[in-house]
C-alpha cells in the first residue's frame, strides 16, 4: 500500500521504540518494583511479556523492518515514541536527564534513517520538572521534534500539580504536541491477575491523568494547548457525563475552572486505539476533528490494521475519514510546515 486515503497521508501517531543503550545505562540501579507495570503485573503476565519480548525487539530498534510494517498497514508517516517501559522515573535527578538525552538521541538517528516516514516524539525527566523542561526546549530546538510522549503521572504526582505549571507554558508557548501514554498505574495491587495491570490500569491511568489536567484548569489556562490521550483516552471520553453531573450539582468539583469539565475535555485528541465500538462511541462523543489514528506499534494490544479499522466505523464522512487518518495528526504535529 502508498500509505495514503485520497489526498491524505495516513499517520499513525502512535507507536514505540526501544533504545537498548538506555537500558543498559539504567541496569545496575533498577529494581523490578521501581517499574509500576512489572510491580503490578502478577507472575503470570511478567513472564508472557518476557517470553514474547525477543520477537518484538526487532520491530522496536530496526528502522528497514518498521518500514516493512508501515508499509504493509498503508502508513505514510510514524511518530515515533520510546517504549513506556524505559520512562525510567525512578532515577535519581542526573540520571534521569542523562538517560532522556540518550534515548531522544537515539530516537533522533532513527528519524534521521527516513525523515520521509518518521517524525521524532521526545521522552522526558518528568519526575523532575525543571529537568523536563530543559530537555523538552532542547529536543524541540536541536531535532525539531514535534512533541513529547510523557506517563500521565510521575511516580504518583499529577501535572496538575503546580510544580508542573513551567512545563505546561513552554509545552503551550512551543506548540508541541503532548502525548499522555501510560505505563501501569502507581497502586495497581488488585490488578495483578488477568494482565489487568494493562486491561484497566493503563487507561485508568489516562482517565485520572486527563480529569485532573482539565479539572485542575490546564487546558482553560492554555487555549489550543495540544493534549492527546492514547486509548481512546481511558474511560474519560464514554464517561464525561458524569463528571459533568457532579460539577452541575456540587462546589468540590469543578472550582479551578469554568464551564463545565466536558467543554474542556472536548478542546483534546484521543486515538483511534479502543476496540469493538468504542471508536464509534469516541468519534460520536467528541468529534472526527478530535480523533487521531494509532496503532500502539509493534504491542499486542495495538492494532495491526489501522486504515481498516477506521474503514469500519459506521456512517463515517469521507471527510471524516480523512482526517482521523491523517490529516488531524499532520496539524498536530505540523507535518505541512
Amino acid at each position: 500500500m502508498d500509505g495514503s486515503s485520497g489526498d491524505t497521508r495516513a499517520v499513525d501517531i502512535h507507536s514505540h521504540a526501544l533504545v537498548p543503550e538506555a537500558a543498559e545505562l539504567v541496569e545496575p540501579y533498577f529494581t523490578p518494583d521501581d517499574d509500576e507495570f512489572i510491580r503490578w503485573g502478577g507472575d503470570r503476565s511478567n513472564a508472557y511479556n518476557r517470553r514474547g519480548f525477543e520477537a518484538i525487539v526487532p520491530e522496536l530498534t530496526d528502522p528497514e523492518v518498521r518500514i516493512a510494517v508501515m508499509d504493509r498497514q498503508g502508513v505514510a508517516v510514524q511518530a515515533i515514541a520510546i517504549a513506556p517501559a524505559q520512562y525510567y522515573y525512578w532515577t535519581e535527578p542526573d540520571l534521569g536527564a542523562e538517560v532522556s538525552r540518550l534515548q531522544n538521541d537515539a530516537i533522533a538517528r532513527l528519524v534521521a534513517t527516513h525523515p520521509d516516514r518518521f517524525v521524532g516524539l521526545g521522552t522526558l525527566p518528568m519526575h523532575h520538572p525543571e529537568a523536563a523542561v530543559a530537555e523538552l526546549e532542547r529536543v524541540i530546538t536541536e531535532y525539531d521534534f514535534r512533541g513529547v510522549s510523557v506517563n500521565p503521572s510521575a511516580r504518583g504526582t499529577d501535572y496538575d500539580d503546580p510544580a508542573y505549571d513551567r512545563f505546561w507554558a513552554r509545552a503551550h508557548a512551543l506548540d508541541v504536541l503532548v502525548v499522555l501514554h501510560p505505563n501501569g498505574t502507581i497502586d495497581g495491587r488488585r490488578l495483578a491477575d488477568y494482565y489487568l495491570i494493562n486491561v484497566v490500569g493503563n487507561p485508568m491511568e489516562t482517565t485520572i491523568a486527563l480529569s485532573r489536567i482539565v479539572l485542575g484548569g490546564v487546558v482553560e489556562r492554555h487555549p489550543g494547548i495540544k493534549i492527546l490521550g492514547v486509548h481512546g483516552g481511558g474511560y474519560l471520553p464514554f464517561y464525561m457525563d458524569r463528571m459533568d453531573h457532579a460539577a452541575a450539582h456540587r462546589t468540590d468539583v469543578s472550582y479551578e475552572i469554568t464551564g463545565l469539565p466536558s467543554t474542556h475535555l472536548e478542546k483534546l485528541h484521543f486515538d483511534t486505539v479502543v476496540f469493538g465500538d468504542g471508536l464509534d462511541y469516541l468519534i460520536d462523543r467528541v468529534g472526527a476533528d478530535h480523533v487521531v489514528m494509532g496503532t500502539d506499534y509493534p504491542y499486542d494490544m495495538g492494532e495491526a490494521d489501522p486504515l481498516g479499522r477506521v474503514g469500519r466505523v459506521r456512517g463515517l464522512s469521507a471527510t471524516d475519514r480523512a482526517k482521523i487518518i491523517g490529516a488531524n495528526a499532520a496539524r498536530l504535529l505540523d507535518l505541512d510546515d
